[in-house]
């Protein structure tokens, strides 16, 4: 049996009732709630407390929690940005999305656990996909290699930076700072791992280090990485053999060796 997903962004607008709240205050009063409290937090009826009517006034707007949901992600979608051509080439532009990303994580923790299990439909989402395409479509990429080379860029930010909100979490829960935090792990760890002098040499010399400054350096390093073999692909064509691969290099008896007959 056919069936079909219903977005909020599929339905027909209807005119409010109450001339007094509108869409745009739902997305903005909703996000406000999931920065303050989270995701458990958001419910129509505490949205509906905070915007100071009731949860029927927002049902004219929205069907349910996940319409929401959708509504709030693609909110968060319209604060990235994507230099133009013009502007930066392609790699200062993937480094530029990555870091919006990146921020915008931080200052909307509870998005990581919406992205990927909220359809992204909104407009904001769509025009930001697309932008991201034609950026990797002028760089040189090809069918769906700019769908892959998208997908690896957000995976990346999305994979590094929830560990960090999480720590940051834990953090904020104990009162103590990360660095803090690190210090007062080093006690167990030397304990636990007492039979790995080497680990522990790093991990006494990384807890000298400002914790936010070593994550912001691993970030970029892993970004860096990433974008650098994005762009060995492009320079080798996406079916040329990978860097490092036998096939890469010539073997005896090939007709690229130096020495080969002529």
């Amino acid at each position: 049996m056919n069936q079909s997903f219903s977005s909020v962004w599929t339905r027909e607008p209807r005119t409010a009732k109450s001339p007094t709240l509108s869409r745009g205050q739902i997305v903005r009063a909703a996000v406000e709630l999931l920065d303050a409290e989270g995701l458990e937090a958001l419910s129509m009826r505490r949205l509906g407390a905070r915007l100071g009517s009731g949860a029927t006034s927002i049902y004219w707007h929205v069907a349910n929690k996940d319409e929401i949901l959708e509504l709030v992600l693609d909110e968060v979608y319209g604060e990235l940005t994507v230099p133009d051509n013009g502007e930066a080439t392609w790699r200062e532009a993937a480094f530029s999305f990555a870091y919006a990303m990146r921020q915008a994580i931080f200052r909307h923790p509870w998005v990581t656990r919406v992205i990927g299990t909220t359809p992204a439909l909104g407009p904001n989402a769509i025009s930001l996909t697309e932008r991201m395409l034609n950026l990797f479509a002028r760089a040189g990429f090809q069918g769906l290699d700019r769908d892959y080379a998208v997908s690896t860029i957000t995976s990346y930010v999305t994979g590094v930076t929830t560990p960090e909100l999480s720590w940051k979490a834990v953090a904020a829960k104990t009162g103590i700072d990360s660095s803090e935090l690190n210090a007062a792990l080093l006690p167990t760890l030397e304990k636990v791992a007492a039979d790995h002098p080497g680990l522990l040499a790093q991990y006494a010399e990384f807890n000298t280090l400002d914790t936010d400054t070593m994550r912001a350096l691993n970030f970029d390093f892993g970004l860096t990485c990433i974008i650098d073999g994005l762009q060995a692909r492009l320079d080798r064509g996406a079916d040329g053999p990978p860097p490092g691969s036998r096939s890469a290099h010539p073997q005896p008896g090939s007709p690229a060796r130096d020495d080969a007959p002529g």
